[in-house]
């Protein structure tokens, strides 16, 4: 089938029901770290990104600690495109302080505005662009309001019953949000277990206790028709305890050798796989040559079927734009 003949939603939905395509489904995704604390600023920077890239599906990469914000979370930010923020305060420093933690209105405080922020853009695009809004899940943005892994760690050891109390209010929260997302223009959700969903964190009995049960309600909480995305974060992840999961696509790094490659991953879960491209090495570092040859490398892997061309996580804000400009002209 001629891809560059469909609308982009029609592209997607193509490779969800496994038909092979000329050239895959490609989107990238990143921080843009000036503009991150002003939400006008963010979202220009995100529609601009989008139509200079013309991406089959675009990730809003918000702030990485909007989900914590109206707890209490604060960070520093600097005047830098390349220098990520620094978080300088968080709500829990004692198992005591997990009763500061309330259920959010998500249409107030940081989250209404990022709901703003999706809302005008999908007015922009007018539906022509699938977008997925960035969530973490329950238990990774637990783990930011301790302040770090951990502290996080200690704090399940010390009073599980009290960490769970507080992972089926956030989970409420959440599903509340995406169902404001889903209202605002949101064509599903990436859903990210950052570090969380490695065996580097976690063991497999752990996250069935403190991940599993949290992601599958709020997962389960949504329309089955949308287009979700698990991204399971870092090295040495749990991409095959968490491949049963409902969402129609997962992300990893696959370039990651600790990891499954793409093949390995579409086998298992028997989903749609998102990746390809060194967001570590390849695209910040490599020649538009080298990565030709990534790409070269997963098409004859996967054939352009099941499969998106993508990078294991957010790339790197120094990535030369030629190494973004040539994933339109490789196929």
């Amino acid at each position: 089938m001629m891809s560059n003949q469909m609308t982009k939603m029609e592209r997607i939905q193509a490779v969800i029901n496994g038909e092979e395509l000329d050239i895959p489904p490609i989107s990238m995704w990143r921080h843009f770290f000036r503009e991150e604390p002003y939400i006008n600023k963010l979202t220009e920077a995100l529609i601009g990104f989008q139509r200079q890239f013309n991406w089959d599906f675009a990730k809003i990469n918000p702030r990485a600690n909007f989900m914590v914000e109206d707890w209490g979370v604060k960070d520093n930010y600097y005047d830098n495109d390349y220098k990520a923020p620094e978080t300088v305060d968080w709500p829990v420093k004692s198992i005591s302080d997990w009763n500061k933690i309330e259920p959010l209105n998500p249409q107030k405080g940081v989250l209404g505005e990022h709901l703003v922020l999706l809302n005008t853009i999908s007015n922009n695009f007018k539906g022509d662009v699938p977008l997925l809004m960035t969530l973490f899940t329950p238990l990774s943005i637990a783990g930011r309001l301790a302040g770090n892994d951990s502290s996080m760690k200690t704090l399940l050891n010390e009073n599980p019953k009290i960490i769970h109390q507080i992972l089926e209010i956030i989970t409420q929260t959440f599903i509340e949000f995406s169902e404001e997302c889903l209202n605002a223009g949101a064509s599903g959700l990436f859903y990210a277990t950052t570090h969380w969903g490695t065996y580097n964190n976690m063991t497999d009995q752990e996250y069935n206790e403190f991940g599993r049960p949290y992601d599958l309600k709020l997962l389960n909480a949504l329309p089955k028709s949308i287009f979700n995305i698990l991204h399971v974060c870092q090295s040495n992840n749990m991409l095959r305890s968490l491949s049963d999961y409902p969402v129609q696509a997962f992300n990893w790094d696959t370039r990651e050798p600790s990891n499954l490659s793409l093949k390995e991953g579409h086998q298992i879960t028997g989903k749609v796989v998102i990746g390809g491209l060194g967001q570590k090495t390849t695209l910040p570092n490599g020649t538009t040559s080298d990565v030709i040859e990534e790409i070269n490398d997963s098409r004859l892997e996967m054939c352009n079927k099941n499969w998106i061309l993508g990078p294991g996580c957010t790339f790197s804000p120094e990535t030369p734009e030629e190494n973004l400009r040539v994933l339109r002209t490789a196929f």
